[in-house]
């Protein structure tokens, strides 16, 4: 508890951009987040004021740290669970649990407990080991994919051919990395739902969105998914909240979807944590992702999810290969031009493909609102209107 404030501490394991944003909301409810961070420079440690420096690697360093907070929660899934257990056991209140957070850390379990679950279809998949295995699982092409550490389309392959299978394959068995194989999904598109629970059980949702990838990395969200028929949309959305009360989540998770062409819907990954699906509600929303995961981590009631505008574009701003000098003469130039966007900046360092910030938009012509949002974040990576 806070001395001065009177208020519960927050402490989030990670200084990332989502801790960043995580801050932001915190601010609003009267607090300060409590941060963990690798270093001074990281993305939440420039802002937030409670900061301390220690490794989510070292179990004496998150020890230390949640010994002055009322309830731990993270900005990444990479804290090893054995760790999350020892804290829960010396009576911490940790959110999600290890119980829970294991299923987005590995996600050969994730497979496994999805479909012991039964309530939503995946892809057709199995554990594998060996070239051998992943080659008397179908033809290819097929996806591999690290069964833990992987992230914006880090530990995942498309399979094109032995000679490419056989290098992926023997590099990850050499490092000892479990791994598995599934088919390549023929897509129409990828979708999310987001959705929150908080400790006492009550849940939300924010409508079932769009997202596009280019290269593994997610670059546009559009909020609602267009033309998604409202079966669908409830279908999806309500298999969502029955599987984070499933797995005992508290918090944010997102669920990342494939809708493929003969019209199935088949969960893809976990992630139990605010997400990039869900940057588009910090001003499209009546009630942001941040915000909410921290109502919900400290059982507080749930906010309305409700849209404020009939669509949010948002897009992802990744680094440039210039280094990204004069971006401050960038936003100036962007405000000016779209006085309506929404920009966020992480304060990174910017290097090629990093993502270093996304801007929001709102309204009622989608076309448009998707032109002026890739525009933005083109002109904010590389300092030209490509309009």
């Amino acid at each position: 508890m806070d001395q001065r404030t009177k208020l519960p501490v927050v402490g989030m394991v990670g200084g990332g951009q989502l801790a960043r944003m995580t801050h932001q909301a915190a601010i609003a409810l009267g607090q300060s987040l409590k941060v963990l961070s690798a270093g001074p420079d990281e993305s939440a440690a420039l802002v937030a004021h409670d900061v301390e420096l220690g490794s989510h690697t070292e179990l004496a360093d998150l020890q230390r740290f949640a010994e002055h907070v009322d309830v731990l929660t993270f900005d990444h899934e990479h804290v090893p669970g054995e760790f999350i257990e020892a804290l829960e056991q010396s009576g911490i209140e940790v959110h999600p649990g290890a119980e829970a957070l294991q299923f987005a850390q590995d996600k050969l379990k994730m497979r496994r407990r999805v479909g012991d679950w039964g309530g939503a279809d995946q892809p057709r998949w199995a554990p594998v080991s060996t070239l051998d295995e992943v080659l008397e699982f179908g033809e290819l092409p097929l996806v591999l994919k690290a069964a833990t550490g992987g992230y914006d389309g880090k530990g995942v392959w498309v399979l094109r051919d032995a000679d490419q299978a056989r290098e992926v394959v023997e590099a990850l068995a050499s490092a000892g990395t479990p791994m598995l194989v599934e088919e390549l999904v023929p897509l129409r598109r990828e979708l999310a739902v987001l959705v929150a629970r908080s400790k006492f059980g009550q849940a939300s949702a924010w409508p079932v969105v769009q997202t596009v990838q280019e290269d593994g990395i997610c670059v546009e969200v559009i909020a609602p998914a267009p033309e998604l028929d409202e079966h669908t949309a409830t279908t999806a959305t309500a298999m969502a909240i029955a599987l984070a009360e499933e797995l005992g989540v508290t918090g944010v998770m997102a669920i990342e979807l494939f809708e493929s062409t003969d019209g199935r819907i088949l969960v893809n990954e976990l992630a139990m944590r605010p997400h990039n699906s869900g940057h588009w509600s910090m001003d499209g929303a009546v009630t942001g992702q941040f915000e909410q995961h921290l109502r919900a981590v400290l059982d507080y009631p749930l906010g309305d999810t409700s849209l404020r505008a009939p669509y949010t574009v948002m897009a992802n701003v990744l680094g440039g290969e210039d280094g990204g000098p004069g971006i401050d003469e960038r936003v100036h130039h962007l405000m000016a031009r779209w006085p309506q966007i929404k920009i966020h900046l992480y304060g990174k360092e910017v290097r090629p493909g990093r993502k270093i910030g996304h801007v929001n938009i709102s309204g009622d012509d989608l076309p448009r609102l998707r032109e002026i949002a890739q525009a933005a974040a083109a002109y904010l990576q590389k300092g030209t209107f490509d309009e």
